[in-house]
C-alpha cells in the first residue's frame, strides 16, 4: 500500500519529552517539565469539579455543536455564537482550515520559524508553503505581504509567536489587513493571548468586525490549564465558521472538555492569578539570565527563548540529567537556544540553578 506522495517526507510532531519517560530513562525521582508551555498552576477548581460531575455521563456522546459552551464563550468575548468554532485544541482548527481551504497548488504563507503545524497541515493538502524569515524573532509582515499572489489562500500569523515568544502590534496587523487581498484568509493564532499585558497587542475583536477574511485562534490548553482535555476555538465571520464546520468531525470535543471549559470561563479570578504569577516568573528568569549573560527574546507568553551560546542539544541533555525538561532549539531552528516554559517560583529557581551548573559544565567541556 502506498500513502499519498506528498506526506511521505513529513516529520511526525515531537512534543516535549514526558516526565515519566525521563524518570525511567535516567532513574530520577523528581523531574520538572518546562517544555510544553503548560500552566504550572493547573486549572480552576471549578473545572475539576465539572469534570467529576461528567463522570456519570461517560456513556453519552457530547453535544456536537457545543451549544452551552458556545453561548457562554460568546457572552464572555462579546461576540455572536455563530462566530465560534471548537476543535480538539486549536491545532485541530488549523487542520480544519487547511482541509477547508487548501487544494494542491494553492500557496500559503507563514514565518520561519513558527508553529510547525501550519506547514504540516498545508503540505498534507498539497499546498505550496512560502516561508518568510523572522526579523529579530518577530514576524516580518511586510515580507509576508510581498509574497502574496493570486494563488495565496491563507497567511498564518502566530502572535505571540511560538517558539520566540515575540509579538506584532495592533498597528502592524491592522495595516497588514488593509493591504492584503480579500481572497486571502489571515489566521491570527493567539494561543497565548491571555498572558499578554502590552498596550500594543492587537485587538482582534475590533479587526474581526472590519475584516471577514480574518480568524483568531485561541485555546483552553494554556492559561486555562486544560491541555489534556483538548479544547480550542476559532473566532471569525459566520461564513468562514460555517465553511470550517463543514469539514469538522462529529463530536470532536468531549463532554469533559466542554464542561471543564464552561466552568473555567466562570473563574476569571484564577486566570488573573495565573497571569500575575507568570509575569513575576518572567521578571525573575530574565533578571537571572542577564546575570548569567544569556540572551533572550522579549517574552509575551508563558515561555522564553534563551540563547545560551552553547549547543542546544548539549544544554538540553545536561538540563535533563538534572531533572529539568526544556525544548531544544536545535529542532526549532535555533541551534544555540532552548525554549523554557515559565513555571512556579520553585520550578523557576530549580531551572536557574540547573542552568547555571549546565553552563559551567558545557563551557568546561568545550575548553577541553
Amino acid at each position: 500500500m502506498k500513502p499519498k506522495s506528498n506526506i511521505v517526507h513529513l516529520p511526525v510532531y515531537q512534543p516535549g519529552k514526558p516526565i515519566e519517560e525521563v524518570k525511567r530513562e535516567l532513574g530520577l525521582s523528581h523531574v520538572i517539565k518546562l517544555a510544553s508551555n503548560e500552566n504550572p498552576f493547573g486549572c480552576s477548581p471549578r473545572a475539576k469539579e465539572a469534570i467529576v460531575r461528567e463522570l456519570d455521563n461517560s456513556s453519552l456522546y457530547p453535544d456536537g455543536a457545543s451549544m452551552e459552551l458556545r453561548q457562554a464563550l460568546a457572552d464572555h468575548l462579546n461576540v455572536e455564537p455563530d462566530q465560534l468554532i471548537f476543535g480538539a485544541g486549536s491545532d485541530e482548527i488549523i487542520l480544519m482550515l487547511a482541509r477547508a481551504y487548501l487544494v494542491p497548488g494553492d500557496e500559503t504563507i507563514m514565518a520561519t520559524h513558527t508553529f510547525p503545524q501550519y506547514k504540516h497541515n498545508a503540505e498534507i493538502e498539497g499546498a505550496v508553503c512560502i516561508e518568510v524569515p523572522l526579523k529579530d524573532g518577530v514576524h516580518d509582515l511586510e515580507g509576508m505581504l510581498s509574497k502574496v499572489t493570486d494563488k495565496t489562500k491563507i497567511v498564518w500569523i502566530c502572535n505571540p509567536n511560538n517558539p520566540t515568544g515575540t509579538i506584532v502590534s495592533h498597528e502592524q496587523v491592522a495595516d497588514f489587513m488593509k493591504r492584503v487581498p480579500e481572497h486571502v484568509l489571515v489566521v491570527l493564532d493567539e494561543a497565548y493571548c491571555e498572558y499578554v499585558d502590552d498596550a500594543s497587542y492587537p485587538d482582534a475583536f475590533s479587526l474581526l468586525k472590519q475584516y471577514r477574511n480574518l480568524i483568531s485562534l485561541r485555546t483552553f490548553s494554556k492559561i486555562y490549564g486544560l491541555a489534556s482535555l483538548r479544547v480550542g476555538y476559532g473566532i471569525g465571520h459566520p461564513d468562514v465558521i460555517h465553511t470550517i464546520n463543514q469539514v469538522r468531525e462529529p463530536f470532536n470535543t468531549s463532554r469533559y472538555g466542554q464542561s471543564a471549559a464552561l466552568a473555567a470561563i466562570g473563574d476569571q479570578e484564577f486566570i488573573n492569578q495565573c497571569k500575575q504569577q507568570n509575569e513575576q516568573g518572567i521578571r525573575y528568569i530574565t533578571e537571572q539570565l542577564e546575570r548569567l549573560k544569556c540572551a533572550y527574546y522579549p517574552a509575551y507568553g508563558n515561555f522564553i527563548m534563551i540563547n545560551t551560546y552553547r549547543p542546544a542539544q548539549d544544554m538540553f541533555d545536561s538540563l535533563m540529567r538534572k531533572g529539568i525538561i526544556v525544548r531544544s532549539g536545535q529542532s526549532l531552528g535555533f541551534p544555540t537556544s532552548i525554549r523554557v516554559t515559565v513555571g512556579s517560583q520553585e520550578q523557576n529557581e530549580a531551572f536557574i540553578n540547573a542552568l547555571e551548573t549546565a553552563l559551567s559544565e558545557i563551557e568546561a567541556m568545550q575548553g577541553v
